[in-house]
């Protein structure tokens, strides 16, 4: 489980391809519901790339 501020590694990300492989920040101080389809939401992926919605699956602590 992640909490806000952790960064975070992504793998894949269904919602924005071009996030793969990439590291951000977790923005959510809860863990996801049904707003977000049970994604997390992470942050400063890069200049060109806003924040993505992420599974759980696609990401790993960094």
């Amino acid at each position: 489980m992640f909490q806000a501020g952790d960064q975070v590694r992504i793998v894949s990300c269904q919602d924005d391809p071009r996030a793969a492989g990439k590291t951000g920040r977790i923005v959510d101080e809860n863990p996801p519901g049904p707003l977000t389809g049970g994604r997390w939401t992470v942050h400063a992926i890069g200049p060109l790339i806003g924040p993505v919605l992420c599974h759980t699956h696609e990401l790993r602590p960094a």
